[in-house]
């Protein structure tokens, strides 16, 4: 696999609380936040330790062999660092593609998902 970005920040929640928000974005009760471009589907869980780890299928149908791994840790206050690993079997994106898909997921997870625990 290679890897075409990957980032970490620091979440407003404990790592249970972002595990449960990753692979179930859309339990009832939780604010929505995983909210999909026309060129994106819904991420299949495809693999999921409690509490530390998961991994999503490919948000892209044109890219459908992408895997997005999260690695979850727990740290100072109860926050959570959620660090994101894009990775593909296939040939890397171009930069344009590849900055697209990185930004996307900047914004669902440091952006949408952070705002969903209202901070």
């Amino acid at each position: 696999m290679i890897e075409i970005g990957s980032r970490a920040r620091r979440l407003p929640a404990p790592p249970s609380v972002v595990w449960e928000s990753l692979t179930e974005p859309r339990r009832a009760q939780a604010r929505a936040w995983l909210v999909l471009l026309a060129d994106e589907v819904e991420p299949r869980v495809l693999a999921a330790d409690k509490p530390d780890r998961v991994v999503w299928s490919s948000l892209w149908p044109s890219r459908p062999d992408d895997q997005v791994h999260f690695q979850l840790t727990a740290v100072a206050g109860g926050d959570t660092l959620l660090r994101f690993t894009l990775l593909t079997p296939d040939e890397p994106p171009d930069p344009s593609k590849t900055g697209h898909l990185r930004r996307r997921l900047n914004h669902l997870l440091f952006a949408d998902l952070r705002f969903s625990y209202g901070q």
